[in-house]
């Protein structure tokens, strides 16, 4: 089975994931992973197949018919997921007023230290107590082995204090 990686989007419609399953499966594919968002009523999604390879440029091809509502799919060649070198996992939560910059400057001090953001969840709201945009944002880090987790929280609450958010900061069993 050869590994595919899907990225899609385009406008959001009923039975647009049917549509791609439907695709996936005509073609002896196997939805192995995905993570889908409705957002500003655009569908975008990431999903990883495994496809038999004499069927990858069939799939290819039928995914691209797919877009002709509008829908954009870009299909590359996935290798196996390899184990990582860093070995510690850390969740990180952010919360505060909403204001330019903040992933910019969080995630400039976690490359700055070799820390890999492997996944992020952003969303903003009205805060209950005023209604002014709340900015929250939760993480997942692949934090270097040599670097201790105090490290990173240490170099983060620097740029929350200048930020006004709060910082939560857990290691994460992998």
């Amino acid at each position: 089975m050869e590994s595919l990686v899907l990225t899609i989007i385009g406008p959001d419609r009923p039975g647009l994931v049917q549509s791609l399953s439907r695709v996936i499966d005509a073609h002896e594919g196997s939805w192995e992973q995905s993570r889908m968002a409705h957002l500003g009523g655009q569908f975008a999604g990431l999903l990883r197949v495994q496809v038999p390879p004499e069927r990858v440029a069939e799939l290819e091809t039928a995914l691209g018919n797919i877009g002709d509502g509008g829908l954009r799919v870009v299909v590359e060649r996935g290798g196996a997921d390899v184990a990582p070198e860093r070995l510690g996992l850390a969740r990180l939560e952010v919360v505060g007023g909403d204001r330019p910059g903040i992933i910019r400057q969080l995630s400039a001090a976690l490359a700055e230290l070799g820390v890999n953001v492997e996944e992020l969840h952003t969303e903003c709201e009205g805060a209950p107590w005023s209604g002014e945009p709340l900015f929250k944002a939760r993480a997942r880090l692949r934090v270097p082995e040599h670097l201790e987790l105090e490290q990173v929280r240490t170099k983060l609450e620097e740029i929350a204090a200048d930020l006004m958010v709060d910082i939560s900061l857990q290691g994460e069993k992998p």
